[in-house]
């Protein structure tokens, strides 16, 4: 074997997520190369198109890639036939209309996890509801200028939303009315704690058929260091009790859960199988980056952990569909589907796009995350979106303006990473998102070949 495909090996000595490291290193901007068991694959960044190659090619693009030598990788995809204008240019969306809303409605929490972007629930401010007026108005925003057939997502979150409940069932009721009358589609979404959930909450959400996400950090042991009433008690079993009945409930709603991976419940996949067996309809997990007190952070030695994790789960995923089996494993469900539609974008998210956040006072944010941050401030509902601040916005935090996202294989999968999290903390998890996408690049090549009808795809077409 010659040396540029040893480059693409790796030792079975080595952890599998230095493997993925080390495959996943970003030697070129234009293309990624992996092997599997089906063959030899090239991933054109640009436009994030896939296509299996024999081994010449593969050669030619290796050593180039590895020489990082762009003008012959250029000249290699045009002879394939794979060199196409960039399906990304360096401009930034323009004034894009409002389409998804999160509204802050309660500006408080019961809990106190060390780790909460909210500071606890308050956004570093007084504890506070949002005024069933200010809701009415988020309504009024989310569907004024929307147009018949059209989309549009309203979401509810706090601190801990259901501290307001009267409030979210108001302006669910108006956003429905509007939805109807306009002849668009709208899809609700809760984010709680489940501490406060009550029989006739899992009514109205199912009623409504809301997408509910619990936040649940682990087994009950695991869940109660990090998520704790503030007086210091475990909230597992409140939650637990309260949530039981939505998952026998949920047939129009669907009821999630979300893990904040800490360094104290880096055990993913005992997690995972936990809640799956519990009932939930998807489990994800979202490694924690970034928090106000920078405690419960991941470094590097702790994402390498994650992604050893994450990739166990990953391999059950696997194993579970080619056996026919669902497996609700939420972050390589969604990645197999963005892979397979060839996912390219500019931006991480719609944050300071398409989609906004309201705090409880009626100011628009770029996303939840930056509520009473001026970082992230748009405007208010008062006044209307500050197009000003949100074209600098949209300009700035443009992929093709981040570094070292430009030299990056990734960027487009990526595209960045979450706004809030680099603006605080910078970037300490692209070795673990550049492995976690290598890994599944290569779990979409065996799986569209084991089940191509998970993709819609026929037997022969790969």
């Amino acid at each position: 074997m010659s040396a540029p495909s040893e480059a693409l090996a790796s030792p079975q000595t080595t952890s599998q997520a230095r493997r993925l490291f080390a495959l996943s290193a970003p030697h070129a901007p234009s293309v990624h190369l992996f092997q599997t068991e089906q063959g030899r694959h090239l991933l054109v960044v640009n436009g994030s198109r896939l296509f299996d190659v024999d081994a010449e090619v593969f050669e030619a693009l290796n050593r180039a890639r590895l020489a990082r030598d762009e003008a012959m990788l250029r000249r290699l995809l045009e002879e394939l036939g794979v060199s196409e204008a960039p399906f990304i240019d360096d401009q930034p969306v323009q004034s894009p209309p409002v389409r998804a809303l999160s509204l802050a409605v309660a500006q408080k929490c019961n809990l106190g996890c060390t780790y909460c972007y909210a500071q606890q629930g308050d956004f570093g401010g007084p504890a506070r509801n949002m005024p069933l007026q200010t809701a009415l108005e988020a309504v009024d925003l989310l569907l004024r200028d929307v147009g018949r057939g059209e989309r549009v997502n309203l979401s509810f979150l706090g601190g801990e939303p259901l501290f307001n409940r009267s409030v979210i069932r108001a302006a669910t009721q108006r956003a429905q009315e509007l939805a109807r009358a306009r002849g668009v589609s709208l899809t609700l979404s809760l984010t709680t704690n489940g501490t406060l959930l009550n029989a006739e909450d899992a009514d109205f959400l199912e009623e409504h058929g809301f997408a509910v996400t619990v936040s649940l950090d682990g087994p009950q042991q695991v869940h109660d260091r990090l998520r704790a009433f503030k007086g210091g008690q475990g909230s597992f079993a409140r939650v637990m009790e309260n949530v039981t009945p939505l998952l026998s409930r949920q047939r129009r709603m669907q009821v999630s859960a979300r893990v904040t991976v800490t360094p104290r419940n880096l055990e993913l996949r005992e997690t995972l199988d936990a809640f799956v067996a519990m009932g939930f309809h998807s489990v994800g997990f979202s490694p924690m980056l970034s928090s106000p007190t920078g405690r419960d952070e991941l470094g590097h030695a702790e994402l390498e952990l994650m992604l050893e994790q994450m990739v166990d789960c990953g391999q059950e995923f696997e194993r579970r569909l080619i056996a026919g089996q669902r497996y609700p494993f939420s972050n390589m469900v969604n990645a197999m589907r963005e892979i397979h539609k060839g996912t390219h974008r500019p931006y991480p998210c719609g944050a300071g796009a398409g989609y906004l956040g309201v705090s409880a006072s009626g100011e628009l944010a770029a996303c939840h995350r930056f509520v009473g941050d001026e970082e992230g401030a748009m405007g208010d509902l008062a006044t209307g979106v500050d197009r000003e601040r949100q074209a600098r916005w949209l300009t700035e935090r443009h992929v093709h303006r981040q570094e070292p996202c430009r030299s990056c294989w990734a960027r487009y999968m990526c595209s960045g990473g979450c706004h809030h999290e680099v603006i605080q903390r910078g970037r300490p998890a692209c070795d673990y998102i550049r492995g976690w996408l290598h890994y599944c690049l290569e779990a979409y090549s065996r799986l569209s070949h084991a089940r191509p009808d998970y993709f819609g795809l026929a037997p022969a077409a790969r």
